[in-house]
């Protein structure tokens, strides 16, 4: 029917409905759990007078001889980027320091600067994990691998460690659980949150037999340098044969406290190392290059700056361990790296309440238990990284406060 002249000369608005509507997140992204560092820090942000015994980086200066190099770099105009590898000299010096560190042959073709360890571990798993293909890691362990692996569809398959044996990793529990699914298995020494060192029987058995089923081993290896009780540190470039299965990741962050400058490597095959660079220029493209100047320095300067900082961490080691044995309703071991302690509450205890209830009525900042495994919701990480005198207050603070509750 043809419009009137009327209708065509006053047309009636159009009502028009807006929506509001919400981000089409991919569905992977449920496998991001809230972290329980970030819930407990989140909180203490909110406090006044807390001590921090929760955050995993360095408290130590960065020597002042890589901090004169990251500024030497800028001064130099060395802000664009750089290969997309990395840049040249840290590569060489990176080949040259394994190379003689671990008696082992690489070129630059075997390493990848990546932003931070973190990056490097997203590379790796998020390029190899995928439906139908299951790894292998501990129990408890860093917040970072399940998820990711999680997220690109893989499978995860926890091992328990426990605290009678220090979390050691048994190498005949990981046997045990290798199935015809398995694809990889991450190995983390020394551990967080557990502070466990593996020796290098456990390395070399696991490494040989990934070697002879064609499983792949991913080995974080950030805290190595933190080792405190003179033991010969294993790493998978000195107990593996070759580097076909292989993936040592490691950075800057925890050795030479430079953790917000952002560099880390993956040492891998050159086929690995080739296939992960297409996906490091989708992601970060490449590192910060006024940092990585700066790795050069650390690599190549005086080390003692090293050794300075591992005493130190020793010495808080030794004092954390009397002050957990003196708190009622914990039991510690003696953590033989990195900067942390993991001591367990009474079984029935749920860590992440205590946790949360410490923080509110001490001002004592630790991590519950559950945010690092499922079979560890009644242990409690304590960091290290913070001064012998905050380590007396806050254990001041916590003591008689434990010795009150009815657990």
């Amino acid at each position: 029917m043809p419009e009137s002249a009327a209708d065509t000369d006053n047309p009636q608005p159009r009502k028009v409905k807006y929506r509001k509507t919400k981000a089409r997140w991919h569905p992977s992204m449920q496998a991001i759990p809230v972290p329980g560092i970030r819930r407990m820090v989140n909180m203490a942000a909110t406090m006044k007078d807390v001590i921090h015994l929760s955050i995993g980086q360095p408290d130590l200066p960065t020597p002042q001889h890589i901090v004169d190099a990251y500024i030497d770099a800028l001064n130099a105009g060395q802000t664009g980027y750089t290969m997309d590898a990395g840049l040249p000299e840290l590569l060489v010096a990176l080949r040259d320091y394994y190379g003689r560190r671990y008696n082992r042959k690489l070129t630059r073709d075997n390493i990848l600067i990546t932003s931070g360890a973190t990056e490097a571990m997203y590379l790796a798993l998020s390029a190899t994990a995928a439906p139908g293909r299951q790894f292998i890691i501990t129990d408890p362990s860093f917040l970072l691998y399940a998820p990711l692996i999680r997220m690109n569809g893989g499978e995860v398959k926890f091992i328990p460690t426990h605290p009678e044996n220090h979390h050691q990793l048994d190498p005949d529990d990981v046997l045990k659980a290798i199935g015809e699914r398995t694809f990889a298995i991450i190995l983390n020494s020394p551990n967080n949150p557990t502070g466990a060192v593996y020796p290098r029987s456990t390395i070399e058995t696991i490494v040989e037999e990934c070697a002879y089923r064609g499983i792949q081993v991913y080995s974080d290896e950030v805290y190595d340098h933190l080792i405190f009780d003179d033991d010969e540190y294993a790493s998978v470039l000195s107990c593996a044969l070759d580097l076909d299965n292989v993936m040592c990741i490691s950075s800057f962050s925890k050795t030479y406290s430079m953790a917000g400058l952002r560099v880390g490597w993956v040492i891998a095959s050159q086929a690995a190392i080739k296939s992960l660079r297409r996906f490091h220029m989708f992601t970060t493209s490449v590192a910060n290059t006024p940092a990585q100047f700066a790795g050069v320095a650390a690599l190549t300067g005086d080390q003692q700056c090293v050794t300075d900082m591992v005493s130190i961490y020793r010495e808080r080691r030794d004092r954390i361990m009397t002050l957990i044995n003196q708190t009622p309703h914990l039991t510690g071991y003696k953590p033989g790296g990195a900067f942390f302690s993991f001591p367990n509450l009474p079984p029935h205890v749920d860590g992440s309440d205590l946790a949360l209830r410490m923080l509110q009525e001490t001002g004592v900042c630790v991590v519950p238990g559950d945010a690092f495994g499922e079979d560890t919701a009644n242990a409690l990480r304590f960091s290290f990284s913070t001064s012998l005198e905050n380590l007396d207050e806050a254990f001041d603070r916590i003591i008689p406060w434990m010795a009150k509750q009815s657990l």
